[in-house]
Protein backbone atom coordinates (compact mmCIF):
# COMPACT_ATOMS: atom_id res chain seq x y z
CA UNK A 1 0.00 0.00 0.00
CA UNK A 2 1.47 3.32 -0.91
CA UNK A 3 0.85 6.47 1.37
CA UNK A 4 0.69 10.18 -0.67
CA UNK A 5 1.24 12.98 0.94
CA UNK A 6 -0.42 16.14 0.54
CA UNK A 7 1.42 19.68 -0.83
CA UNK A 8 2.65 21.92 2.02
CA UNK A 9 1.33 25.24 0.88
CA UNK A 10 2.85 28.39 1.63
CA UNK A 11 1.22 32.19 0.50
CA UNK A 12 4.34 34.68 -0.38
CA UNK A 13 3.08 38.30 1.44
CA UNK A 14 4.10 40.22 -1.53
CA UNK A 15 5.38 42.77 0.56
CA UNK A 16 8.01 40.30 2.51
CA UNK A 17 8.61 38.60 0.13
CA UNK A 18 12.39 37.63 1.03
CA UNK A 19 11.24 36.88 5.05
CA UNK A 20 8.58 34.36 3.10
CA UNK A 21 10.98 32.80 1.58
CA UNK A 22 13.58 32.46 4.24
CA UNK A 23 10.45 31.10 6.85
CA UNK A 24 9.68 28.30 4.50
CA UNK A 25 13.53 27.74 3.98
CA UNK A 26 13.73 27.33 7.64
CA UNK A 27 10.84 24.59 7.84
CA UNK A 28 12.30 22.31 5.76
CA UNK A 29 12.67 19.24 7.24
CA UNK A 30 14.76 16.45 5.84
CA UNK A 31 12.93 13.52 3.73
CA UNK A 32 10.77 14.30 0.98
CA UNK A 33 7.65 16.14 0.26
CA UNK A 34 6.09 18.53 -2.36
CA UNK A 35 5.66 22.55 -1.44
CA UNK A 36 3.30 24.93 -3.13
CA UNK A 37 4.50 28.50 -3.16
CA UNK A 38 1.47 30.80 -3.80
CA UNK A 39 2.65 34.07 -5.21
CA UNK A 40 -0.40 35.69 -5.90
CA UNK A 41 0.16 38.53 -3.75
CA UNK A 42 3.76 39.17 -5.42
CA UNK A 43 3.53 41.94 -8.18
CA UNK A 44 7.57 42.44 -8.41
CA UNK A 45 10.57 40.25 -7.23
CA UNK A 46 13.68 41.78 -5.45
CA UNK A 47 17.36 40.78 -6.18
CA UNK A 48 17.11 39.50 -2.53
CA UNK A 49 14.56 37.72 -2.83
CA UNK A 50 16.00 36.10 -5.81
CA UNK A 51 19.09 35.03 -3.87
CA UNK A 52 16.26 33.75 -1.45
CA UNK A 53 14.38 31.48 -3.71
CA UNK A 54 17.99 30.00 -5.20
CA UNK A 55 18.51 28.98 -1.94
CA UNK A 56 15.13 27.49 -1.36
CA UNK A 57 15.44 25.68 -4.53
CA UNK A 58 19.24 24.34 -3.04
CA UNK A 59 17.64 23.52 0.06
CA UNK A 60 15.01 21.54 -1.34
CA UNK A 61 17.04 19.88 -3.76
CA UNK A 62 18.88 18.47 -1.22
CA UNK A 63 16.15 17.01 0.69
CA UNK A 64 14.50 15.52 -2.39
CA UNK A 65 11.59 18.73 -2.28
CA UNK A 66 9.70 19.67 -5.10
CA UNK A 67 8.39 23.06 -5.46
CA UNK A 68 5.77 24.22 -7.39
CA UNK A 69 4.72 28.27 -7.63
CA UNK A 70 1.08 29.12 -8.37
CA UNK A 71 -0.25 32.62 -9.54
CA UNK A 72 3.21 33.70 -10.49
CA UNK A 73 2.73 36.53 -12.88
CA UNK A 74 4.61 36.90 -16.39
CA UNK A 75 6.72 39.70 -15.25
CA UNK A 76 7.79 37.53 -12.28
CA UNK A 77 8.25 34.36 -14.37
CA UNK A 78 10.53 36.52 -17.37
CA UNK A 79 12.77 37.41 -14.17
CA UNK A 80 13.12 33.48 -13.30
CA UNK A 81 14.07 32.65 -16.92
CA UNK A 82 16.45 35.60 -16.79
CA UNK A 83 18.34 34.42 -13.57
CA UNK A 84 17.88 30.81 -14.93
CA UNK A 85 15.07 29.48 -11.89
CA UNK A 86 12.69 28.90 -13.62
CA UNK A 87 13.72 25.51 -14.63
CA UNK A 88 14.13 24.74 -10.91
CA UNK A 89 10.18 24.75 -10.17
CA UNK A 90 7.24 23.63 -11.44
CA UNK A 91 4.38 26.35 -12.27
CA UNK A 92 0.44 25.95 -11.29
CA UNK A 93 -2.11 28.86 -12.62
Amino acid sequence: MTTTIAPVCFAIDGERVTQALQSVREKLDSGSGELILDFSAVHRIAPGALRALEALARVADENSFKIALRGVNVEIYKVLKLAQLAGRFSFLS
